[in-house]
């Protein structure tokens, strides 16, 4: 008797899902390809449960008549190619007519479609692969899907997914790249029945303004290139903008999202010495290039490519890229980035707020050492080695040794040479002349968002947001790891009621919030109580900021590889930090540069946006004329 046999289409379907149906997001993704190889003009995407409970996309495009629509559930049934040699002449996103096949089969199913020329539209219900329901339906021109229960008779697979948080960051993710890549089409999307985004107008800038943040496309480089071979056209990010993973990296080969390591790389080495260790620029590129020259039937979900010269793809991409990052001056120089507000931190008026920082025990850094570390980075180990031997520490803080982020008050007495006295030093002379007694050093407010401060050669300028931001962040992380008490109980504690995602990450760090200073109590079904919370937290923001720091948190593990308290870090740092638009007294600037200089890293914030940039008064004679 024969020992092999041939699987039924059911079973070969659930294996074929496999490969192709990951998780919710790659559902999420084969239908949206098939809404814009059917010509969609509006797309929208809706999801429950991060994708679990349901997926409904729905279009404008063609549509499909009957014999069409039974069909494209039957596996290997496709209008994309009729045979292998179509394969080089690609100009569609689908071609293998597995996708639906596979999704019916592990899932309930439901398609509804309309062609222009009918009035009654078509649906048909499909349970585990099988049709159990046809009928008519009222309904506009195109198609909707509705995917429910996703691998409800697989379990095996449905276990095997992911947090709700992550894999709604995977579904954001596909149609944030689609919505990027085709600016032409209307897009939609709903998360829990919530709008998350409405884009009507084909403007890409507009559109990252709208996935990244307002004036984010103002940190955009243009570029355009095209030869007989190969064209070129997207954007690139400044160096300010890096990031540490690679998902912002967006590469598009003819209007299809890919995944290409030498694209990366070629990325990589053209900024060069611009950036970071182990951090990445932002990129939004497309490349067009003659179907026959790319593979795209290598990967099941179709992200990976080949081509078949990638040398010669390379040769011509590299100086691209090369040459457009070279024509911009990339210096944290005021110049030529005065009309760069990439990143500028967005707030509301709110009423001044005192800045506290305890000291934390067993600090090994000191301000006098990131003095000295700034003096050599800023103006040359040269100019800065005549004066260092005067530098010691007890002659800046004559009463006590640093080691925490600022001098305590009781320490400060009128006309020492605290740090911000010391600002106004010579930085050149031979010779380090001594601040006058009873000096202050000159500081302004400017639109109540930088703190501009008279320096020797000429002026610095520091964003009064990612300042407090580095110094919030380099406090939480060694309140966290030396366990030191940071909390301050409330006399009204106040209520929380998570969504079910929020509530997930929050027991991921609820241990962590604890260590931070917030101290926390159940209180019923994903309902919590606020009964302390770290001494930063200005009063009544309690509620706020707990929920404001979880949804960053949840973005930075989607985006970036971070260690869990750094990511905690970091959200809160990022969410309580003063904002632009906050007006400060003279004594809260002081204080929070005094705290800024006295952090390990005190140039850029958490995020690598760039605290403070000079303007040297050689800078200022050339723009008036004077050189």
């Amino acid at each position: 008797m024969a020992r092999i046999a041939r699987l039924p289409d059911r079973v070969a379907n659930k294996i074929s899902a496999g490969e192709v149906v990951q998780r919710p997001a790659s559902v999420v993704k084969e239908l949206l390809e098939n809404s814009i190889d059917a010509g969609a003009s509006r797309i929208t995407v809706a999801i429950k449960d991060a994708g679990k409970e349901l997926i409904r996309i729905v279009d404008d495009g063609a549509g499909m008549v009957r014999e069409d629509a039974l069909l494209c559930v039957e596996r290997f049934a496709t209008s994309k190619i009729t045979g292998v040699e179509d394969l080089d002449t690609l100009q569609s996103l689908g071609f293998r007519g597995e996708a639906l096949a596979s999704i019916s089969s592990v899932s309930h199913f439901e398609l509804k479609t309309r062609t222009a020329k009918e009035t009654l539209g078509l649906r048909f219900r499909y349970e585990g692969g099988v049709l159990v329901e046809e009928s008519g339906v009222q309904g506009e021109q195109g198609t909707t899907i509705s995917v429910r229960n996703l691998f409800y008779n697989v379990p095996a697979r449905r276990k095997f997914l992911k947090s709700n948080a992550t894999e709604y960051n995977h579904i954001f993710e596909i149609v944030k790249s689609f919505a990027l890549a085709y600016p032409e089409i209307e897009w939609r999307m709903y998360s829990d029945d919530e709008e998350l985004f409405h884009l009507k107008r084909p403007d890409i800038l507009e559109r990252l303004n709208v996935f990244y943040g307002d004036d984010f496309a103002a940190g955009m480089i243009e570029l355009a290139e095209e030869n007989d071979y190969l064209s070129i056209r997207g954007f690139l990010g400044k160096p300010a903008m890096q990031k540490r993973r690679k998902l912002d990296q967006y590469f598009f080969i003819n209007r299809r999202l890919v995944q290409n390591r030498m694209l990366s790389q070629a990325v990589q080495q053209a900024y060069g010495d611009l950036l970071v260790e182990r951090q990445t620029p932002f990129v939004l590129l497309f490349l067009s290039i003659d179907p026959s020259r790319v593979d795209v039937n290598m990967h099941p979900a179709k992200l990976e490519i080949r081509f078949d010269d990638e040398r010669n793809v390379r040769n011509m991409f590299y100086p691209v890229i090369k040459r457009a990052i070279q024509l911009h001056d990339f210096s944290p120089d005021l110049v030529v980035t005065e009309s760069d507000q990439l990143n500028s931190a967005q707030g509301m008026d709110s009423p001044a707020r005192k800045f506290s920082f305890p000291d934390i025990p067993h600090r090994s850094i000191t301000t006098g050492d990131l003095y000295r570390n700034y003096r050599e980075g800023a103006f040359g180990e040269s100019a800065a080695s005549r004066h260092l031997p005067l530098l010691h520490q007890a002659e800046m803080f004559p009463h006590q040794a640093v080691a925490g982020y600022a001098v305590p008050s009781n320490g400060l007495q009128e006309g020492d040479e605290v740090l911000s006295s010391i600002l106004l030093a010579p930085l050149y002379d031979d010779d380090v002349v001594p601040v006058p007694k009873n000096s202050e050093p000159k500081i302004w407010q400017l639109h109540n968002k930088y703190l501009i401060c008279q320096i020797k050669t000429g002026v610095m300028i520091i964003d009064q947001h990612v300042a407090h931001e580095r110094v919030l962040y380099e406090r939480a992380v060694d309140v966290m790891n030396q366990n030191v008490p940071n909390s301050q109980q409330l006399l009204f504690p106040q209520k929380v009621e998570f969504r079910p995602w929020e509530y997930e990450i929050f027991e991921e760090i609820r241990d962590d919030l604890y260590r931070l200073g917030f101290n926390l109590r159940l209180f019923g079904n994903k309902t919590i109580m606020i009964e302390g919370v770290p001494q930063d937290v200005k009063p009544g923001t309690e509620v706020t900021i707990l929920q404001d720091m979880i949804a960053e948190y949840q973005d930075n593990a989607s985006k970036l590889k971070l260690d869990k308290r750094d990511n905690l870090a970091k959200s809160y740092s990022c969410r309580n930090a003063i904002m632009a638009g906050q007006k400060l007294s003279l004594e809260e600037m002081r204080s929070l540069i005094d705290n800024l200089f006295a952090t390990r890293e005190p140039y850029s914030c958490p995020h690598g946006r760039p605290v403070i940039i000079k303007l040297s008064l050689d800078q200022l004679d050339k723009m008036f004329g004077r050189k």
